[in-house]
């Protein structure tokens, strides 16, 4: 099976974090627009192909049971594989012992104007035989990781022109199973569809979620679609660390720009996304007292305590910009040997911070109308 040596480049890192969650977004929207989907769906069955094809999910997604055939083929690449490493093995191991071998020779050899012995000459037979089998052991490795080397190269052969295959049969493919699906609901109608309650979660104690002002509502959108934004980025975590095990274990070629690459976007999104989840009423809350409070109790509270909230994201803000100053001057990147930009991750920081602040705002503006109402 031939290695990867596949890094991923600085652009498309930043390119597919700002791209894909508008993609992700619109395909969304569109889709609640059109309502529910019935049947399989031509998209999501790529998507099958694209990320578990070598285990012939697309098919068995269609109900088709031509996908078990990927599944053998699929374990004789990891075993040829897992031949390949213990054939590695065997002819580091063998090479160092005719290495080895030959430094016994040298030492054993008689020395210029010297009269062998009978010793000196059987050390030196004995070398010399020691070295044959060593280097017939080294060719057999040789021999034997060539071999396991040429099996997983025509698996992953037939593996590709199998999946070559399946992504110009599928769009038929699905096509029959829609019409099969189709089909079977004419001849047996599924029971109306009910809608199952999902409890909201987070703490549920904040008033004021039912508050609404123009002003309130358009600070609250714009964190909205910024949590939304980098709640996507866990669904690219899915699609990289499957490279990763894939990589790892497939091809034998693990990385490090993976592991990198995703704890510095989950630092962003934990950034951006904190203004959204104090939007959502979503972070801990010490409610020992706070929960005895009436709700306009719990306001006139929330309103007294934002004093330590402003004083935080304030410092938050000032700390974190002069953070992300200091990087974009010194242009800093990663340590690494992926060498990422840092500042840009940094930069997010004070994004993050600003957007709580804004939230902030919203949520004392809330509280006071609140009060001022007396109701939500």
């Amino acid at each position: 099976m031939p290695s990867l040596n596949f890094v991923l480049p600085h652009w498309l890192y930043w390119g597919t974090l700002i791209v894909f969650p508008l993609i992700a977004m619109y395909f969304v929207k569109r889709q609640k627009q059109r309502g529910a989907p019935r049947g399989p769906s031509l998209f999501v069955a790529y998507m099958f192909w694209l990320c578990a094809g070598f285990m012939g999910l697309h098919r068995l997604y269609l109900r088709n049971l031509w996908g078990l055939v990927f599944i053998p083929v699929f374990l004789l690449i990891l075993y040829a594989n897992g031949e390949m490493r213990d054939g590695r093995e065997d002819v580091s191991r063998t090479r160092a012992a005719v290495e080895s071998s030959h430094t016994a020779i040298r030492r054993a050899q008689v020395p210029p104007n010297t009269q062998a012995t009978p010793e000196m000459a059987e050390r030196l037979k004995e070398a010399q035989g020691a070295a044959e089998v060593a280097e017939q052991q080294f060719a057999e490795a040789q021999a034997g990781l060539a071999r396991w080397q040429r099996y997983s190269r025509w698996l992953a052969i037939l593996m590709a022109a199998m999946l070559l295959a399946d992504a110009l049969l599928l769009p038929g493919a699905v096509r029959r199973a829609s019409e099969r699906e189709a089909a079977e609901r004419r001849l047996h109608p599924p029971p109306p569809e009910q809608v199952a309650h999902v409890d909201q979660l987070g703490t549920g104690e904040d008033p004021t979620l039912g508050v609404h002002t123009w002003l309130t509502d358009k600070i609250e959108l714009l964190n909205i679609r910024a949590g939304e934004f980098a709640a996507y980025w866990a669904v690219l975590s899915v699609f990289v660390y499957y490279y990763e095990v894939i990589a790892r274990f497939a091809f034998n070629s693990p990385t490090n720009w993976v592991h990198e690459s995703m704890f510095l976007m989950y630092g962003m999104q934990y950034m951006l996304a904190g203004a959204y989840a104090y939007r959502e009423d979503q972070h801990v809350r010490v409610d020992v007292i706070y929960t005895r409070f009436s709700p306009r109790g719990k306001a006139l509270a929330d309103i007294v305590t934002s004093v330590f909230f402003f004083i935080f994201v304030g410092v938050l803000f000032w700390t974190s910009w002069r953070f992300a100053a200091d990087a974009i001057g010194n242009d800093e990147h990663s340590f690494t040997e992926w060498g990422v930009q840092y500042w840009t991750v940094k930069l997010t920081m004070p994004i993050g911070a600003g957007l709580l602040f804004l939230q902030g705002i919203s949520k004392l503006m809330k509280d006071i109308t609140f009060l001022a109402r007396g109701r939500a």
